[in-house]
């Protein structure tokens, strides 16, 4: 057994309210904790979760950590029926689901900020 295992990936937002309901009401990820006081969500993804970090405006760094490609794969099981279900929904997705050459199929979209993220289908 590993000693390592993933227990969250960070997103930054500077739009803390319009984020969190994006992705708790749009994407429809499972939301365990939810504070706008802290700043802080937690979203259950499998057995890790996506953290939303509310980031301050004129904070140096946000300008690094907001409105990029994230790097996150959220496995689906039906990635033509999500991107189709979340483009009807308003989400704007910079590619549509894609074929990879190892197999897999790949789609990214936006969220409020601009961070890119990645469904992932028929990975494994």
């Amino acid at each position: 057994m590993s000693r390592y295992s993933l227990y969250a990936i960070r997103v930054f937002t500077l739009h803390w309210p319009e984020a969190l309901a994006f992705y708790r009401d749009v994407v429809e990820f499972p939301v365990v904790f939810a504070d706008a006081d802290m700043g802080w969500a937690q979203f259950q993804l499998g057995g890790a979760y996506i953290g939303l970090e509310h980031l301050d405006p004129g904070d140096p760094e946000a300008a690094d950590l907001v409105g990029r490609f994230v790097g996150v794969s959220i496995e689906v099981e039906d990635i033509q029926t999500q991107y189709t279900a979340l483009c009807n929904k308003g989400v704007d997705f910079v590619q549509a689901p894609q074929k990879q050459p190892w197999g897999g199929t790949l789609a990214h979209f936006k969220d409020v900020d601009g961070n890119i993220l990645t469904l992932l289908g028929n990975a494994r």
